[in-house]
């Protein structure tokens, strides 16, 4: 195995098409794409300052490594990739890979970042940036910290545990994404979805889990969350209040109290959506921007 220790690497191409090399504490200064084509590489304590690092690569494993801001779209088209305990400034990183491992990571901005990848592992993950995972496919997620609207937008077969999302617009054009032991916050959660699943997670969520077919949630827990459900097939037990809910297309909805519980019978048919709940404080047949 071909080793390169403690070099700086400059111009275009620096280590173009390296194969069986382990790559130590080494630094990758100005010049595009210093390992693309890449393979059975082995990289620790190295610094990516520019763009396109590690393209079209294959089998490759980076830790304790760093991503400058200019090192942006940094992994696009690899396959077999693990990334351990590095920190990654530059955004849309991670592009239309495949079997990717990130452990550690942090992503200071995550803007653009793991599109159209398949066959995803996250482990304690911390990113911050808009449009997270979008498209997506066969994820699993654990211990994810996220800061940034409209993640998981078009993802597929997506499971996520032990995570915090602060992220409006989460999993809107998703399908089959499973949600467990975790915190969601964000406006119009899951919008547009189909089979999605939430299970011991605490929401807050303006106009929440709407326009979804086929929505679980199972011992949820909800906070200041208004006006959900419209238009949802939803299977909903929840555990604590929920501040309204709104035209819910069918399905059961049971919870120990509803601030106020809208069904408008011009736009849903209330007979489709069994509400079970011993205490529902008020029943309108239609929203505040509808009354005189």
């Amino acid at each position: 195995m071909t080793e390169y220790v403690r070099q700086l690497l400059k111009g275009e191409r620096a280590l173009w098409k390296c194969r069986g090399a382990r790559i130590t504490d080494c630094v990758f200064e100005d010049g595009e794409s210093p390992l693309k084509e890449g393979g059975d590489l082995e990289i620790e304590g190295c610094l990516f300052r520019w763009k396109y690092p590690l393209w079209y690569c294959s089998n490759v494993h980076v830790s304790d490594s760093t991503w400058f801001e200019m090192a942006r779209a940094g992994v696009w088209y690899t396959k077999d990739m693990t990334v351990e305990n590095c920190l990654i400034q530059a955004p849309k990183n991670f592009r239309r890979c495949s079997g990717l491992t990130l452990s550690g990571v942090t992503f200071t901005n995550a803007a653009e970042t793991l599109w159209s990848c398949r066959d995803l592992k996250l482990r304690n993950v911390t990113a911050k940036g808009d449009y997270f995972a979008m498209n997506c496919e066969k994820a699993d997620v654990d211990g994810l910290t996220l800061d940034g609207n409209y993640s998981f937008d078009g993802a597929k077969d997506v499971t996520i545990s032990n995570s915090t999302l602060i992220t409006k617009d989460a999993f809107w054009n998703s399908e089959n994404v499973t949600v467990r032991d975790s915190f969601i916050s964000g406006e119009y959660l899951g919008w547009n979805s189909k089979n999605l699943t939430l299970i011991d997670c605490t929401i807050e969520s303006l106009q929440g889990m709407c326009y979804i077919d086929g929505l679980r949630m199972i011992n949820c827990k909800v906070i200041n969350t208004t006006l959900a459900f419209e238009y949802s097939q939803a299977e909903a037990e929840l555990t604590t209040r929920i501040d309204s809910v709104f035209n819910p297309a069918g399905g059961h909805i049971s919870a120990p109290a509803i601030g106020e519980l809208i069904l408008e019978k011009d736009e849903i048919d209330p007979a489709k959506t069994q509400i079970d709940c011993p205490d529902i404080e008020r029943s309108s047949d239609r929203p505040e921007w509808k009354r005189d």
